[in-house]
């Protein structure tokens, strides 16, 4: 009896003092977009997972973007936004490559991206501070190569496959 009892406390102890399999991953996508639908060519962020610290669930997504989307983007810097992406929408979007990160860039994430929602004045600019800059931030965030084509800081999809091919250890393929 006392055997069993040993055994089924050491059980016991094992059971709680094994680490939970938690972990967050990241994933980068693009939406194609058209004028014509009301929906400019984007890119955002995803992350899905739990934390490893807290076992918190972890189900969010940032796009950087402009508070209101007007002519005045075309003439210089206007006021920004975190567009936030409903479930549905994502469905419909390309997802290019997704990659585990740790806490401590899943909070690096978060705090880069209330700055980049807080920051004062005018911060969206569609040549330097894009969402493809704030993708890109986030990319670096997590030990990805990145830098920004000119002719490509209006082609979402084309800039993260590019991103794709800069970062070969993803086994990522760009996405036609």
């Amino acid at each position: 009896m006392g055997r069993l009892i040993s055994i089924c406390l050491a059980v016991i102890a094992l059971v709680f003092t094994t680490p939970l399999q938690a972990q967050v991953n990241l994933s980068f996508h693009s939406f194609n977009g058209s004028v014509l639908v009301g929906r400019y060519p984007h890119t955002f962020i995803v992350l899905e997972g739990t934390l490893d610290e807290t076992g918190e669930p972890v189900h969010e997504n940032y796009g950087f973007t402009a508070k209101k989307v007007s002519p005045a983007v075309l003439r210089g810097p206007v006021y920004q936004d975190i567009s936030i992406e409903e479930p549905k929408y994502l469905r419909k979007t390309n997802r290019h490559f997704t990659i585990p990160i740790s806490d401590e860039q899943y909070h690096r994430i978060v705090a880069e991206m209330k700055a980049w929602r807080d920051a004062p004045g005018k911060f969206y600019d569609l040549d330097t501070r894009n969402c493809i800059h704030f993708v890109g931030k986030m990319a670096e965030i997590v030990g990805l190569k990145v830098d920004y084509p000119r002719d490509m800081l209006r082609r979402p999809k084309k800039w993260l496959n590019h991103i794709t091919l800069l970062n070969p250890r993803l086994r990522a393929k760009p996405i036609k």
